[in-house]
């Protein structure tokens, strides 16, 4: 599956709460995340059915399967990853490593703490790991060139 990745704008906002409260994560205020540009999410193209017509005439509309929400950093170059969310159904699929991906690209560096459980996704995205407590881990990465490896 192709998806593409971009900032996200007001109409997206329904889409990404959705994938938000999927992912039992509670964000704030999203509609002045994507406001502020802090929201990127990623979508496919599909034929959808004119419900207006007699005939099936198709169109292009995107469907949005995954968002990464980031804060960016006041002292320092780069974002944190807020979250990183992929609907269940389109998972495993390379989707939230194309965000990531795309944030990394856009903002040069990025943080990120998270439970064990999605450690083995930030290792696979080279990300520096190191723990926090028992439970949970931070990593960082930032883009080839930029003076960190890693």
């Amino acid at each position: 599956m192709r998806v593409h990745v971009r900032t996200a704008d007001p109409d997206d906002e329904l889409d990404v709460r959705r994938i938000i409260d999927a992912a039992m994560l509670d964000l704030g205020d999203i509609e002045a995340r994507i406001g502020n540009e802090d929201v990127l999410v990623a979508g496919d193209q599909r034929g959808v059915t004119d419900e207006f017509t007699e005939t099936a005439e198709t169109s292009e509309r995107e469907r949005i399967l995954g968002v990464i929400v980031l804060d960016p950093h006041t002292d320092e170059r780069g974002a944190h990853i807020s979250a990183v969310a992929v609907r269940n159904r389109h998972r495993n699929r390379g989707i939230g490593r194309e965000l990531v991906s795309r944030a990394l690209e856009r903002e040069g560096r990025l943080t990120a703490r998270f439970d064990a459980d999605v450690r083995p996704f930030y290792e696979a995205l080279e990300f520096a790991i190191e723990p926090v407590d028992d439970r949970r881990y931070r990593g960082v990465v930032a883009r080839s060139g930029d003076g960190i490896d890693g």
